[in-house]
């Protein structure tokens, strides 16, 4: 199977390295991105959006042939989900690694601290404790090493979703530093940031209990639980 690797903030695609030998291993044909405006030599963020980041992942669907697995982490998530709104009848499955598929017209997130048009990795202090979870000091210090900021209008752009035939592809949620239950309780609540999850007609859950960046803190587990999906 073709997987496409979509990183979260501030990551590229070499930070899918530890998980990407045990794929290819299983037989896949892996695709880590680096996405615009966190290339290296990128110095320019301005006019960079989560569209600009949506098209350059529809470039390389539209380049492949056959189904494609979408693999997105954190804010990857959205753009993975947004990818599959564009091209549902390519996507074999979706496999959201710590995210949820967030509804039309939702930004990823305002809130982070901003320097011009962009947003660096801030102090650790700003994220949950449950974020945080094994990531030792080493892992912080590597992490810091090799992030790059995220473009100010990929956190900021709104989502857009207009093709109802995204629900029929399926979608795993890998649940790290959430829970799956706390997210099935909100789909019973009919709370506004599950309303997409609740429409989709094939979802399942894996449960990978550790902090928000399983690609360093499990790697073993990430890998084996993205093959797991990929399975389903």
């Amino acid at each position: 199977m073709q997987l496409v690797l979509i990183p979260g903030f501030w990551l590229d695609g070499d930070s899918w390295a530890p998980i990407t030998d045990a794929l290819r291993a299983a037989g896949h044909e892996v695709h880590p991105l680096t996405l615009p405006g966190k290339r290296r030599g990128d110095t320019t963020l301005a006019g960079i959006g989560l569209r600009t980041h949506v098209d350059a992942v529809l470039a390389l669907v539209d380049a492949m042939q056959g189904p494609v697995v979408l693999v997105g982490h954190s804010g990857g998530g959205t753009i993975a989900w947004q990818v599959a709104d564009a091209r549902p009848e390519r996507i074999a499955r979706v496999v959201l690694v710590d995210a949820l598929p967030m509804p039309s017209g939702t930004s990823i997130n305002t809130e982070l601290p901003v320097d011009g048009d962009a947003v660096p990795l801030p102090d650790w202090g700003v994220f949950e404790p449950e974020d945080l979870i094994d990531l030792d000091d080493a892992l912080r210090a590597r992490f810091r090493a090799i992030a790059a900021p995220e473009p100010k209008g990929v956190a900021h752009e709104p989502t857009t979703l207009t093709d109802e035939r995204r629900f029929a592809v399926p979608v795993t949620v890998i649940a790290c530093q959430f829970p799956a239950a706390v997210v099935h309780q909100a789909i019973e609540n009919r709370r506004d940031w599950a309303a997409e999850l609740a429409r989709i007609e094939q979802l399942s859950f894996i449960e990978l209990p550790t902090g928000h960046w399983p690609q360093l803190t499990k790697p073993v587990e990430l890998a084996a639980s993205i093959r797991t999906a990929v399975q389903h």
